[in-house]
């Protein structure tokens, strides 16, 4: 069976038995500031198992993507070099939420692997938790598994849990004999054996424990099942090879590289490594660049490009000098895009980030090649033959210089590493990156919210039809504690049963207003959406009391409800102007609609022109003067796609979505509120428009009032400017560039000036003249009017070379500021430093510097004192 055989056998044998087939999250975990990647199946589903929100289903299937290159889960230094490491693979599960527990778990793993893909018995084993009789007895009872083919292992090996605290329970492993071959040829090779031949094909967890921070743990009231099976390993087991890169999902992407740079796979052991690396890693690189995350040198998009530059790095070792890289990205694509459908839709502007890092490497090799000459220039220089594990790092981390390129060059020359040095920076680096980590802006969830869940259920949000409500107090909290009642005064949260105050989420922040019933008044300052299912109002007491359980009337701020809503209706239209423009690779990356702005960020690889950025306001524009009705639904989100709505870059959407509607224009999954005709929004500008990232640019628009405000703001300015110049309207700008002409036409006047001045032709007498012999050196000391520091360095350069034997040193002033310059010829270098001059006087004018022997420079803040300075120089020279 091929890969995509078996990914579809395993799908469907849960979905016949009830599951729900769930497709697979972005690699890009959402509200998790915990993990860089998506690296298992159950992440998910990690808030259904920990009661925080519920699914349609009690039962489900996946085929997950995951990704393990960073933080606790990092392959990245092994991949290519074993048989079964990867930085992205895809994860075959099965998942009950209190439906069913072990003995069905069980038995689905057994019945697949033996009846379905038909492994032989005799060859499995399975290891167990030690101390789960209950998991013991079901695989000797039931399966009818011998004694000794069931292994008792520790909790290191057999039992998982989420975190130090909450849900966790036993494993049970099934593992199958791959035959000696592949073993390590101990006597002791048995399960649990490091080796290859005892393989771990199937995880299966049992989420039966709740830990508390004393580390008890008591009985989780419904019992989960959590499992976990590689595909590419399943693969090449049942396609009978000894590596994974050896089955028909990575063989094919191996004998692509390999046609690419020209090497024969099987032919050369570090040749080999190399082309695994580049097909593992383009799979990574295609899939983390699909789902939104772009190269840097900070969070996810850092791992990114070491995996990229990795992969690119045994490029070079193949002798590959031109990029060859997006050609292996571009097979990755046409063999999952099947499966993946949009890897397809997503491919131009896949390749085009693969393209335009490959060349920014290459820039990253020439720089540091450069950089690394100079060091080992220096080292020579000082007579050392180590390179310091400091610079080693520098040019690792800093410019993206890999190691192994050091090292060769270092042993070509004669030099050695220190890479004990080296280690220890690295060390530092990866300490300060984990404290400093906080995902990509996620904020860590109180478990106080899951408690009101779970005791109250959710916030029902009746916003979207109007700003007044009513609800009933389920919860108060201050300081993140429960409180019964709330006083004059007191800063509080607020949960209720319903309401119209929508929680900041999607872009969109949170209402403000007001709460009251005929015993207090509540001012709501924000409100926040820390579950999916929770509405968390943050508030003040102005008057009276609050109780848990009061009814309360509810007000949202309506004039800010409304320009909030025009600003997200502006970001649909924008989003899909933007495509219509510049193309369908544009996707949004992020965006801020609040009531005085928006903020829209999407993936584009040059500025907008002049000539795009008209176009695109004058599309939006044409939208809101038509007025079309706005139109939203509920519907499945398997509907919601085939409609052609559009979902954001690694969003999590839940079965049913919102879908907002421009009917002729823009469809987009959302659950924002929006006006309910374009007109609304009355007019839109663009403010902005600059570069964020590496192919991720911002724009800032305004709507409405605040647009109106900005254009008449700008007319202002425009108004000004035509006084200034006493200029007709549609005169200003041939007035600007006659003046701009003018004013280089000066700057040249100036220049030749500046160049008469320093060549000492200006005026009547040469430089010549006004040298003077002091303790038997010649000696110029020159004060100029109004030059910079370049001017200063070139009057040394010229006067020495007109003296050939001297000290010069020059000084100006101007705005505030003193500069000050010396030079002596290179045949006085012995008795005179300049820099040690420019140290002597450079305190007079309160400030410092200093320099090469022959050549310094220095600054200072008082320029009053310029001519002390200057006059104290001979007797500096005579001493």
């Amino acid at each position: 069976m091929t890969g995509n055989e078996i990914r579809h056998l395993f799908l469907k044998y849960f979905e016949d038995r009830g599951h729900t087939v769930v497709p697979s999250d972005a690699l890009v975990p959402k509200n998790d500031p915990s993990l860089l990647f998506t690296n298992a199946g159950m992440v998910q589903f990690k808030n259904v198992f920990l009661g925080q929100e519920k699914r349609d289903y009690t039962r489900a299937a996946s085929s997950q993507k995951c990704v393990r290159a960073g933080g606790k889960h990092n392959d990245l230094e092994m991949v290519g070099r074993t048989a079964r490491h990867h930085t992205f693979f895809e994860m075959l599960g099965n998942f009950s939420f209190g439906d069913y527990f072990k003995k069905e778990a069980i038995a689905y793993a057994w019945e697949f692997l033996t009846e379905i893909v038909k492994l032989p018995k005799e060859k499995l084993y399975i290891s167990i938790y030690k101390d789960d009789e209950e998991a013991f007895q079901i695989w000797k009872n039931d399966i009818g598994l011998a004694d000794d083919r069931i292994y008792r292992l520790g909790e290191e090996d057999n039992f998982w849990a989420m975190g130090n605290t909450g849900p966790c329970g036993p494993c049970s492993e099934i593992y199958i004999d791959q035959g000696e071959a592949l073993g390590c040829g101990k006597p002791t090779c048995e399960v649990g054996c490091d080796c290859d031949r005892y393989l771990e094909i199937w995880n299966l967890v049992f989420m039966q424990y709740d830990r508390d921070d004393a580390g008890n743990m008591e009985p989780l009231p419904s019992p989960c099942i959590d499992t976990g099976m590689g595909l590419e390993r399943l693969a090449a087991v049942l396609q009978g090879k000894p590596s994974n890169y050896d089955s028909d999902i990575m063989m094919g992407l191996i004998q692509h590289a390999s046609k690419i740079t020209g090497k024969a796979y099987n032919a050369n052991h570090e040749n080999d490594v190399s082309l695994r690396v580049i097909a593992d890693h383009a799979r990574a690189a295609t899939f983390l660049i699909n789902d939104g995350v772009l190269p840097s040198n900070e969070g996810r998009g850092y791992v990114l490009r070491r995996i990229m530059r990795r992969a690119l790095r045994h490029g070079k070792l193949l002798d590959q000098e031109k990029p060859f890289f997006h050609h292996i990205t571009e097979d990755v694509i046409k063999k999952f895009q099947d499966v993946y459908a949009d890897l397809k839709t997503n491919r131009d502007f896949i390749q085009k980030v693969v393209t335009n890092e490959e060349v920014s490497f290459n820039n990253t090799l020439t720089f540091g090649t450069e950089r690394l000459n100079e060091i080992l220039d220096r080292l020579r220089k000082e007579n050392k033959t180590v390179i310091p594990g400091e610079e080693v790092f520098k040019l690792y981390d800093t410019f993206g210089f890999p190691v192994d390129l050091v090292e060769e060059t270092a042993k070509d020359t004669g030099f050695e590493l220190d890479m004990s040095g080296f280690d220890r920076a690295m060390k530092e680096q990866r300490e300060k990156a984990m404290a400093s980590w906080k995902g990509s802006g996620e904020k860590q969830i109180a478990p106080i919210y899951a408690k009101i869940v779970q005791e109250h259920g959710g916030t029902l949000f009746d916003g979207y039809g109007g700003t007044e409500g009513e609800g009933r107090v389920v919860a108060l909290l201050k300081d993140q504690q429960p409180v019964k009642s709330a006083s004059e005064g007191d800063e509080i949260e607020l949960v209720l049963d319903e309401t119209p105050f929508y929680g900041e989420s999607g872009g969109q922040v949170g209402d403000i207003g007001w709460a009251f019933h005929d015993k207090a008044r509540l001012e709501i300052t924000d409100t926040q959406k820390p579950l999916s299912n929770l509405i968390v109002h943050k508030a003040k007491v102005t008057q009276g009391t609050v109780q848990a359980g009061d009814a309360l009337t509810l007000q949202v701020d309506a004039r800010k409800r409304i320009d909030t809503a025009n600003n997200h209706s502006a970001t649909h239209l924008l989003h899909a102007a933007l495509k219509e423009v510049l193309g369908p690779h544009v996707k949004q990356a992020g965006s801020l609609v609040e009531a005085d702005r928006l903020r829209f960020d999407y993936t584009h690889f040059s500025p907008l022109t002049e000539e795009e950025r008209e176009r695109i306001e004058a599309l939006v524009n044409e939208q809101i003067r038509a007025n079309i009705e706005v139109e939203t639904k509920v519907v499945s989100m398997e509907d919601a796609l085939e409609e052609g709505a559009v979902a954001l870059f690694g969003e999590k959407y839940d079965d049913h979505v919102r879908v907002v509607n421009v009917p002729g224009f823009s469809k987009e999954l959302c659950g924002g509120t929006h006006v309910p005709a374009t007109g609304t929004i009355g007019f839109f500008k663009i403010t902005h428009e600059g570069g964020i990232a590496s192919g991720v640019r911002r724009i800032e628009a305004v709507t409405g009032t605040r647009a109106y405000e900005w254009v008449q703001n700008e007319f202002g300015q425009l108004s000004g400017i035509r006084k200034l110049l006493k200029a007709q309207p549609n005169e200003e700008v041939n007035k600007i560039k006659k003046m701009l002409e003018r004013q280089r036409e000066l700057e040249k006047e100036v220049g030749a000036l500046k160049d008469k001045l320093i060549s000492g032709k200006g005026g009547g007498t040469s430089l010549m003249d006004e040298v003077k012999q002091v303790g038997g050196v010649s000696l110029l000391v020159k004060k100029l009017e109004g030059m910079d520091a370049k001017t200063l360095r070139s009057f040394i350069d010229n006067a020495k070379n007109q003296i050939q034997s001297g000290v010069v040193v020059a000084g100006s002033s101007d705005n505030g500021k003193v500069m000050l310059a010396a030079g002596v010829t290179k045949d006085l270098t012995g008795r005179f430093h300049a820099g040690n001059i420019l140290k002597e006087i450079a305190g007079i004018v309160g400030g410092s510097g200093g320099g090469r022997p022959d050549m310094a420079q220095a600054g200072g803040s008082q320029p009053e004192k310029l001519d002390d300075a200057l006059n104290a120089v001979p007797a500096l020279i005579e001493k």
